[in-house]
């Protein structure tokens, strides 16, 4: 089920559980897991897309192994705060996603999420190579980190 507000996303969410975080691109999801006491998001995992059922049934077993309580979903709105396609396309995998997994889902800003490891990992020189293989689990660890961080000081 999609929850709008945040505040209402956490009233939903059980007492010491993890938050698993997505970055959802088009060939790609990002994965991300919070510490059970929501401080701290940490990189966890890339699904390489495939079909949607493919997807999902990925999804379902990190949610169980993980024990996962409710998914923070990266919703790239542009720059000028408008809705472009990425953020429709986002929108609907969510959609059909919820009629999959019955766990709260919310929409989090992910603006700049990428923008931001990218520029780390280059300080880091990382090679392309390497950047390639890491940017999708980081941006969705750097996403659910600012939503956490939002959460804690409500």
């Amino acid at each position: 089920m999609l929850i709008t507000t945040s505040i209402e996303f956490t009233t939903k969410l059980p007492a010491y559980s993890r938050l698993l975080g997505l970055d959802v691109g088009e060939t790609t999801i990002g994965l991300a897991l919070s510490d059970v006491m929501r401080g701290i998001a940490t990189p966890y995992a890339t699904i390489a897309r495939k079909k949607f059922t493919h997807d999902v049934e990925e999804l379902k077993k990190i949610i169980a192994s993980q024990s996962v309580a409710g998914l923070v979903i990266g919703y790239p709105i542009n720059m000028d705060g408008s809705l472009g396609p990425r953020t429709q396309s986002t929108r609907t995998f969510v959609s059909n996603l919820s009629k999959h997994i019955d766990l709260p889902m919310h929409l989090f800003d992910e603006r700049m999420s990428t923008m931001a490891v990218e520029r780390t990992m280059l300080a880091a020189d990382l090679s392309r190579q390497r950047r390639d293989q890491l940017v999708d689990k980081l941006a969705a660890s750097y996403m659910l980190q600012g939503f956490l961080d939002g959460m804690n000081t409500v």
